[in-house]
C-alpha cells in the first residue's frame, strides 16, 4: 500500500506558484524593456526634432561632393536640430552618410528625424527661381548667376569665353550673350556651369518662335542682329511704351544707309557706365563699337535686353523720324524729329536742362 504524504502536495503547489511569479516577473521585465525600447525608438526616429525659431521652414544648400560632416556642419550651423545624437544615429543606421546628395532643401518645422534624413536621402531638392536683367556683360552675368546657383562665376565665364565651346553653338565672344532672354527660369541649386548655359540655348531656341524668326526675315535681319539692335533700345529708354518708335528710328537710318550714331555704343566703347552726357571727345574712341565712326549695327550686343526690347525692334513703328534725344523735363522720355532743324531745337532745349541741373559729363 502507497503512502501518501499531505506535505508533497503542498511543496508542488508552492513550487509552482513561485515558478509562476518568476514568469510573471521575466514577462513584465521584458514588456518594460519593450516599453523602454519603443519610446527611445519613438523619441530617435518619430519624435520631432527639427525646430525654427519664429519660422515656418529653412531652407539648406548642400554644395556637391559634401561628406556627413558638411552636412551635420550647415544643419547646425543653422540651428535646427534639437538633438544631435539621436539625428547622428539614425541616420547613420538609415546610411545616409553613403547618399548624401547636393542641393537646395527646405526644412519645415517639426520634422522628426526620419522625415529630415528622408528628405535629404532622397535628394528631392527645391528648385531656386533665376532671374537676370539689367545686365551690361557676360561678366555681369556670370556674377549674377553665380548669386542664385552652385555654380561660381569663374566657371561660368570661362565656358563662356572659351571659343571651342561657344563654337558649337554658332557664336562669338562677341555674340554669345545673344542665347540668353531674360526671364523667370527654374533651377536647381546644384546645377553647374555647363547645364546652365545649355538649358538657357535651349530657352533660346524656344523664344524665337517661327513667328518672330519671320518677323526678323523681314527685316532682313538675323536674331544675332535683332538682339544687338535690341540691346541699343535697351539702354536708350526704360519706357516700353517708346521702344518701338526708337527701333523705327535706327531701321529708317539703317535703310537709308547712315550711321546709327547710337550714344549707348559709345558708352559701352568706353566703358563707363557713369557717364551721363555724352561729348565730341567721346565720339573719337576706336573701336568696332563706337556707331558715329562705323556704318550699320556693332558687332554684337552692347547688354542683354529684354524681352520688351527684343520685340520692340520686331514689331517696330513704322514712322519717319530720324532723330530723337531726351526730353528736357528729364522724365526719361524722348523728343522725335523728322529734320534735322527739329532735332536740333530739341536737343539744345535738352541740353539747356542739363546745363540748369550742371550736369557736364
Amino acid at each position: 500500500m502507497e503512502y501518501y504524504h499531505p506535505n508533497y502536495s503542498r511543496n508542488k503547489k508552492k513550487k509552482r506558484s513561485v515558478f509562476h511569479k518568476i514568469i510573471i516577473y521575466i514577462l513584465s521585465l521584458l514588456i518594460i524593456a519593450a516599453i523602454v525600447v519603443g519610446y527611445l525608438l519613438y523619441t530617435v526616429i518619430y519624435k520631432p526634432n527639427v525646430w525654427i525659431n519664429k519660422k515656418e521652414q529653412v531652407e539648406i544648400f548642400i554644395p556637391t561632393n559634401s561628406n556627413f560632416g558638411d552636412v551635420k556642419t550647415i544643419l547646425y550651423k543653422h540651428g535646427v536640430i534639437i538633438n544631435r545624437n539621436n539625428f547622428e544615429w539614425l541616420a547613420k543606421k538609415k546610411k545616409y552618410p553613403d547618399n548624401i546628395k547636393a542641393g537646395r532643401f527646405i526644412i519645415r518645422e517639426s520634422l522628426n528625424n526620419n522625415e529630415l534624413i528622408n528628405l535629404l536621402r532622397t535628394g528631392k531638392n527645391e528648385a531656386v527661381k533665376i532671374i537676370f536683367n539689367n545686365v551690361r556683360t557676360i561678366d555681369k552675368l556670370a556674377e549674377r548667376i553665380s548669386e542664385q546657383i552652385e555654380a561660381d562665376k569663374e566657371s561660368i565665364l570661362s565656358l563662356l569665353t572659351d571659343t571651342s565651346f561657344i563654337k558649337k553653338y554658332e557664336k562669338n565672344k562677341r555674340t554669345i550673350s545673344t542665347i540668353f532672354i531674360p526671364n523667370t527660369y527654374e533651377f536647381f541649386w546644384n546645377t553647374n556651369a555647363k547645364q546652365f548655359i545649355e538649358r538657357m540655348y535651349s530657352e533660346s531656341k524656344r523664344f524665337w518662335t517661327d513667328e518672330r524668326k519671320a518677323k526678323a526675315e523681314e527685316l532682313n535681319m538675323s536674331t544675332n542682329e535683332v538682339i544687338t539692335l535690341a540691346s541699343i533700345i535697351e539702354q536708350e529708354t526704360s519706357k516700353n511704351d517708346e521702344k518701338s518708335i526708337i527701333a523705327g528710328v535706327y531701321l529708317n537710318r539703317i535703310n537709308k544707309g547712315w550711321k546709327l550714331q547710337a550714344d549707348p555704343t559709345l558708352i559701352f566703347a568706353l566703358g563707363n557706365y557713369g557717364i551721363k552726357r555724352v561729348l565730341n571727345e567721346h565720339k573719337e574712341i576706336d573701336s568696332p563699337y563706337n556707331t558715329y565712326k562705323i556704318k550699320g549695327l556693332p558687332p554684337g550686343p552692347i547688354c542683354i535686353p529684354s524681352i520688351a526690347s527684343i520685340d520692340a525692334v520686331l514689331n517696330y513703328d513704322k514712322n519717319k523720324y530720324l532723330y530723337f534725344c531726351a526730353k528736357d523735363d528729364l522724365s526719361g522720355y524722348h523728343s522725335f524729329a523728322k529734320t534735322n532743324a527739329q532735332h536740333n531745337r530739341n536737343a539744345r532745349a535738352y541740353q539747356k536742362a542739363l546745363n540748369k541741373m550742371k550736369i557736364w559729363k
